[in-house]
């Protein structure tokens, strides 16, 4: 049988369907600009976390860069906390604080399935730069519990 010709064979699971799907977009979801979807999770953050977030936060978090990046997937979503909520961090800033993970570790944390510490000491979750502002996003998410369930 030549390789062409192969016939499909369903996923057995949830795991192995999102792995075969997260091949398949990446490479065309790395080549997209990422202002649409930076755009969309400025609009998720805004109306899911910040409604919710302590003043303290807000201080803490305001006008720094933060780099969301969705790893199986190949995104990588730039923002910012402004005066009037979340929104896309220019180009021109540096990153101030970095997050990775692929989309199911990310999903299990905002649904308050998982613990950010676990997925961090497993490798799962990465985050990189300004470690008192990672401290300080932690600590408040941790606070203020699931962001949504689904």
């Amino acid at each position: 049988m030549s390789p062409k010709s192969q016939a499909f064979v369903a996923p057995r699971s949830l795991a192995e369907l999102h792995a075969l799907a997260a091949a398949k977009v990446k490479p065309v979801v790395q080549r997209l600009p990422m202002q649409p979807p930076s755009l969309v999770l400025a609009l998720a953050m805004n109306k899911l976390l910040l409604p919710r977030l302590p003043a303290d936060a807000k201080a803490a978090l305001s006008g720094r860069s933060v780099e969301v990046a969705v790893t199986d997937l190949g995104l990588a979503m730039k923002l910012q906390l402004g005066e009037r909520g979340f929104v896309l961090a220019p180009q021109s800033q540096p990153v101030a604080l970095r997050i990775a993970a692929a989309l199911p570790d990310y999903l299990r944390l905002l649904r308050g399935e998982d613990d950010a510490d676990r997925l961090f000491f497993e490798r799962a979750l990465v985050m990189e730069g300004d470690t008192e502002m990672g401290l300080v996003l932690k600590n408040t998410l941790d606070a203020l519990g699931p962001l949504f369930r689904f």
